[in-house]
């Protein structure tokens, strides 16, 4: 820990924000890390992969790891990727921060309960998008239902989009995280890469870009990542399933594409703290979001 001094009772563990799609895990995360580490969007299951977000301070070291939203359509490849990374996330983790969205219950969140039946850890329920709940006189009897759901350590009512109660859950979990060194350095906040972190930038820019236009069967793949003493340069293929689904990517003469390509490039800009030079393409590989074999070529791997 860079020569400071640790705290007799430093604190050290993995704690999975579950969920089922788009009630705010990412966005969560990054308002816990004060920095964006996960792509959010509007649209549903925007997140692909466990990610780790790494929140290191005086007293504890909290390894969030950020999973896509569990969901019962296992109809194609990529959805069945999706919930076996949400599930395998549940395995070894010290606690589990199961977040639901506002009073809203869905089928999707007893399909998350279920999957917490088998974890052998405390569960902090986190009603997210409070502020969003139009009755607020709903909310007290709203939790105390909510509570009576499954067996919580405690239930924390937030808004992750505006920070509310953030700190809460935060003391909660430190204090639930079991005495240990750290296990990653201070100055780490993630185990993924800068490719990888490049790749899910363009891809969030897609995900907003195209809005309902968008396809599902979009993902990015960084093909090439090379620095040069003042600038980076970067090659980047949007994959597709089908060739009217590209024509919808690049946009009439190319202008969903370019301003892709400009949002994206100073973001990038900005995460790497250098000058890039971003180059996309958009290329069609027939039906890989159904394709466990292409999945895996692309990096949607059961390990990730």
């Amino acid at each position: 820990m860079a020569g400071k001094p640790l705290s007799p009772e430093f604190r050290c563990g993995y704690i999975a924000l579950v969920g089922r799609p788009n009630v705010g895990k990412s966005t969560l995360l990054n308002r816990l890390l004060g920095q964006k580490i996960s792509i959010t969007s509007k649209r549903p299951q925007t997140t692909r992969h466990r990610i780790l977000g790494i929140k290191t301070g005086s007293r504890s070291q909290q390894i969030y790891v950020d999973t896509p939203g569990l969901h019962h359509y296992n109809g194609r490849a990529m959805n069945r990727h999706m919930n076996r990374a949400a599930t395998l996330a549940l395995a070894d983790v010290d606690v589990v921060v199961f977040v639901v969205e506002g009073l809203r219950w869905t089928a999707d969140d007893d399909l998350v309960l279920k999957k917490l039946e088998q974890v052998d850890c405390p569960v902090v329920l986190v009603v997210n998008k409070v502020d969003l709940v139009a009755d607020k006189q709903s909310l007290l009897p709203g939790l105390k239902e909510m509570s009576g759901r499954g067996e919580f350590e405690q239930i924390i009512p937030l808004s992750a989009s505006k920070g509310d109660n953030v700190d809460a859950l935060e003391a909660c979990v430190e204090a639930l995280l079991p005495e240990s060194p750290p296990f990653f350095p201070e100055e780490q906040v993630t185990d993924r890469s800068e490719r990888f972190l490049v790749a899910e930038r363009i891809r969030e820019k897609l995900f907003r870009s195209l809005g309902r236009e968008l396809p599902y069967g979009l993902t990015v793949e960084v093909e090439s990542f090379r620095r040069e003493e003042r600038i980076i340069h970067i090659h980047a293929l949007i994959w597709v399933e089908r060739q009217s689904q590209k024509s919808i990517v690049v946009g009439k003469q190319g202008r969903v594409l370019k301003q892709v390509g400009r949002q994206a490039r100073l973001e990038i800009e900005s995460l790497l703290d250098s000058k890039v030079n971003l180059k996309l393409w958009v290329k069609v590989k027939e039906g890989w979001a159904d394709d466990e074999r292409a999945l895996q070529s692309l990096g949607y791997t059961n390990d990730d």
